[in-house]
């Protein structure tokens, strides 16, 4: 974040950069919050930052954003960091080097030839469509997990819903906002690769998958295979550091509806945020991973070559610049552990002595160090929406504990951060049973700023080192942030990975934590009892209805 202590020097540095257009933008949509960084010339530097608040809604069973709701967000979010920048520095920013774009991975946005949406917007956390998923991952021979964009397609087609004759093109959430910025339908190739999956040798959309699912709904629909082309609904496929287009005046009028935002900015494939927490995490090269914490929580591992086996656990995805990733994607994450910071905060209020939630979270992830190894036998399930990988089409969030478990407000906290991880644990296993190696594993998220907690207690889920550095809290703005800014390296021929660590990670400070043998143990035997308990969470989804 920038330092409230700069001194005059660097403000009036900083001004001149913002007043010259020497400054990359990055602006991610995640879950719960719209965030906009403002990095400089150096782009480890984080000169501004803006942020709006925002919720899914649960509309005819089905997790969506309001479209206008976009709009008002980002420009919300734009708007206070033209604010933040402002108050730091006395000047207003009107241009930019570079802009990027990211958001939340997979889903469904569908438009006609009119370029009008043709549905609400369905997001990743929508788990409707494992009849589609299961036909198309028998169908390529690959996983193809409930929310990735072609699932959504294909649940459409199964459902025989009245739009899909309609289609001319889908996208993701950071495609549709690119798209409206610059006026071109492309894609990073990191987010594309959760929409369809990606050939290793052309870093493009698999042309044989692509050529079976055309004869899949020839064969469904009787109709001439030429008749159908999928390809022709999909974006551009762009890698890191490729052109992907200037900002419009009218894109800039949606973006800064008060006129000073200048066009012909050029613009970064637009990501999804697996790839910005790569970028933001340093971890784009073979044997690298990162483990990202918010609504929802994912590790990704760049392979150095293919599985050997298909597992409905592992997603394979690729790093912005195109390499091939194992990633395993958990639903739920923090959320729940966030409800119930809520609550004791708002006690803490109650007693007369209010604590902001960043202390809230201090104190309570504090009192988690002094926990049991094993969470004293408590279990806190955290899903609040399906999560595949545990076999649950729907969350109902639990605490469980025996007669004979320690109830204390430190096993609590420790069985609530490790309820974070346990979903995340049982894909993890599966990539260990696949030979893969990881030499570093990066975390990045809120819930790792308060230093040598969760950290610590992921390392020992993981039984490995997980590094945090000092911008483990800006998440996929920075990112983005970042690799629109990698634009005029890429341009000059610089790798992604020699670009991040030699420009970006540099002189960044690395905090390392080693797996504590009790927490690994701890954790192990917590997982044992997490896995069985699962038939409580299965129970409870069938016996307690949502209304």
């Amino acid at each position: 974040m920038p330092s409230s202590t700069v001194s005059a020097a660097q403000a009036e540095s900083a001004a001149e950069a913002i007043l010259g257009g020497r400054t990359s933008l990055g602006i991610e949509l995640g879950s719960t919050r719209i965030k906009a960084c403002l990095v400089g010339e150096d782009p480890s530097v984080v000169l501004a930052v803006g942020s709006h608040d925002w919720e899914n809604e649960l509309v005819d069973g089905l997790w969506t954003y309001p479209i206008d709701s976009v709009w008002s967000g980002l420009q919300a979010a734009y708007s206070a960091l033209i604010a933040d920048a402002e108050s730091r520095y006395g000047v207003r920013p009107t241009t930019f080097d570079a802009l990027g774009v990211s958001a939340m991975m997979h889903g469904y946005l569908a438009f006609d030839a009119d370029d009008q949406l043709l549905t609400p917007f369905r997001t990743w956390r929508n788990t409707n469509t494992g009849p589609a998923a299961a036909e198309l991952t028998e169908l390529f021979g690959v996983n193809i997990p409930l929310r990735w964009s072609v699932a959504h397609l294909h649940q459409a087609v199964l459902d025989d819903e009245p739009h899909v004759a309609q289609v001319t093109h889908i996208t993701t959430l950071a495609g549709y906002v690119h798209a409206q910025l610059t006026g071109r339908k492309v894609l990073g190739v990191g987010d594309a690769s959760g929409m369809f999956p990606i050939d290793d040798a052309t870093r493009g959309y698999d042309a044989v998958l692509v050529e079976r699912y055309d004869q899949l709904i020839a064969e469904r629909t009787g109709a001439d295979v030429s008749s159908f082309s999928l390809a022709a609904l999909l974006p551009e496929v762009l890698a890191a550091g490729q052109p992907a287009g200037e900002l419009t005046a009218a894109g800039a009028a949606r973006l800064d509806p008060t006129g000073a935002l200048e066009p012909g900015i050029p613009l970064c494939p637009p990501e999804g945020d697996a790839g910005t927490g790569m970028v933001a995490t340093r971890s784009v090269a073979p044997r690298s991973g990162n483990v990202s914490a918010g609504t929802s929580i994912f590790a990704m591992v760049v392979l150095e070559g293919p599985l050997g086996e298909v597992h409905h656990e592992l997603d394979l995805v690729t790093t912005p610049a195109g390499d091939p990733v194992a990633m395993v994607h958990c639903n739920n994450g923090a959320s729940e552990l966030a409800a119930w910071a809520g609550l004791f905060g708002r006690f803490s209020a109650a007693a007369g002595t209010p604590l902001g939630n960043d202390a809230v979270f201090d104190v309570l992830f504090r009192e988690a160090l002094d926990g049991e190894p094993d969470a004293g036998g408590l279990l806190a399930y955290n899903h609040l929406a399906g999560e595949p990988i545990a076999g649950l089409t729907e969350g109902r969030p639990l605490v469980v504990r025996t007669p004979d478990s320690r109830l204390t407000l430190p096993n609590f906290m420790r069985a609530q951060l490790y309820g974070v991880f346990g979903t995340l644990s049982l894909g993890m296993r599966v990539l260990a049973a696949e030979g893969v190696a990881i030499d570093e594993m990066f975390a990045h998220g809120g819930m790792f700023r308060t230093a040598g907690v969760a950290q610590r207690f992921l390392a020992g889920a993981l039984g490995a080192p997980v590094t945090v550095t000092e911008t483990a809290s800006e998440g996929g703005a920075w990112g983005i942030a970042v690799l629109a800014a990698y634009l005029r390296a890429a341009s000059a021929g610089q790798s992604l990975d020699d670009y991040l660590r030699d420009r970006v990670f540099a002189t960044t400070a690395f905090d390392t934590a080693a797996p504590d043998p009790a927490d690994v143990a701890g954790f192990a035997a917590y997982l044992d009892r997490y896995s069985a308990g699962l038939a409580v969470e299965r129970t409870a989804v069938t016996s307690l209805p949502v209304a």
